[in-house]
C-alpha cells in the first residue's frame, strides 16, 4: 500500500465552534458536550506532537514494529504475561512462540493490519474482532458475532460493570457506527479528531459488544478512527504503552458506572485527557 501524505491544519476558535455546531445537529450517538471542557484543560499542542513522528511512516519496516508494540501492551492490559522485550526476543528467535499467550498477541497484530488495510465501518470492525479472538475466544458463535447474551465485568470476585443488555446491544453498535460514519465524512480540527477517537474507546467499553475482547477492540478502533481522519502515521501513536504503563488510572478513568444504563459521562474527561499523552511517548 502505497503511503499518502496528509496536511493537518489547525483552524481558529470560530471555524472549530462552526464545525462543532455542524457535527452536533447530526450526531445521535456519540456526545459533543464535553469538547468545550476537554479543549479547555487540554495541555498538549496536539498537532505540534502529530508531525513530529510523521518521519516514522517513511519506513514501511515501522509498521511491524509498531503493530507489535499496540499488540502487546494492549494483551499486558487484559493480562497477558508476554511483556514487549519478551516478545520481540520470541518473534526474532523463533523460540517459545506457540503458546497461547504468544498467539494472542499475533491474532491481535493481524487485526491491527487488518484495520490499517480497511475502511473503518460494522462490517470490517467485525471482520477485525474475529481476527483478534481467534485465540481468545473458544465458542466459534461469538468470534466476530455481537454477543446474545448479558456480559459482566469483575475485579476481586465482585461484579463492577454490567454491558449493555443482549436487546438492546447489537441497535447500540449501529447507532455508533451510524456516527461514525458521519464522523468520517465531516471536516475535523486535530482536536475534535482525538476528542471523538477517545469518545468511541470510551463508549464501546460501555456497550461491551462481544463475548470477550471488548477491550483490544476498544483501543483498535481508537487508532484506527484517528488514521482515517489524521492517515497512517495515526498508527504510530503508542497509546496502548500509555494506557498500559498507566493501567491504575486508565481503569478507573474508564469506569464511569456499575451499569450501562446508569453510565454517567459527565465524568468522562479524564479518561478523555489520556489519548494525547501518548504522543509524548514517540
Amino acid at each position: 500500500m502505497q503511503l499518502k501524505s496528509f496536511k493537518i491544519k489547525f483552524a481558529g476558535s470560530r471555524n472549530a465552534a462552526y464545525i462543532k455546531e455542524k457535527i452536533m445537529e447530526r450526531l445521535k450517538f456519540i456526545s459533543s458536550k464535553y469538547f468545550d471542557k476537554y479543549n479547555e484543560k487540554q495541555p498538549i499542542t496536539l498537532i505540534k506532537h502529530f508531525n513530529k513522528i510523521k518521519s516514522i511512516g517513511q519506513n514501511k519496516d515501522n509498521f511491524n514494529f509498531y503493530f507489535s508494540n499496540s499488540a502487546v501492551y494492549s494483551s499486558m492490559i487484559e493480562g497477558n504475561i508476554i511483556d514487549f522485550d519478551s516478545y520481540l526476543k520470541y518473534s526474532y528467535s523463533g523460540m517459545n512462540n506457540k503458546g497461547k499467550s504468544y498467539k494472542e498477541i499475533e491474532d491481535l497484530k493481524m487485526a491491527y493490519s487488518f484495520a490499517k488495510e480497511h475502511k473503518l465501518n460494522f462490517t470490517n470492525f467485525l471482520k477485525c474482532h474475529k481476527i483478534l479472538s481467534n485465540t481468545i475466544v473458544e465458542d466459534k458463535k461469538y468470534k466476530g458475532s455481537i454477543r446474545d447474551k448479558d456480559v459482566y465485568v469483575f475485579a476481586n470476585g465482585k461484579k463492577i460493570f454490567t454491558g449493555a443488555s443482549k436487546e438492546i446491544v447489537t441497535s447500540e453498535m449501529i447507532k455508533l457506527f451510524d456516527d461514525i460514519e458521519i464522523l468520517i465524512s465531516r471536516e475535523l480540527i486535530i482536536n475534535q479528531v482525538f476528542y471523538y477517537a477517545s469518545m468511541l474507546h470510551l463508549i464501546l467499553v460501555q456497550i461491551h459488544p462481544f463475548a470477550d475482547g471488548n477491550g483490544r477492540c476498544s483501543r483498535l478502533i481508537e487508532k484506527w478512527f484517528l488514521s482515517e481522519k489524521l492517515g497512517v502515521n495515526a498508527w504510530f501513536i503508542q497509546s496502548e504503552r500509555l494506557y498500559q504503563k498507566r493501567i491504575v488510572s486508565y481503569y478507573k478513568n474508564v469506569h464511569l458506572g456499575d451499569n450501562y444504563n446508569n453510565v454517567n459521562y459527565d465524568y468522562s474527561i479524564p479518561f478523555l485527557l489520556m489519548l494525547p499523552m501518548a504522543l509524548r511517548l514517540n
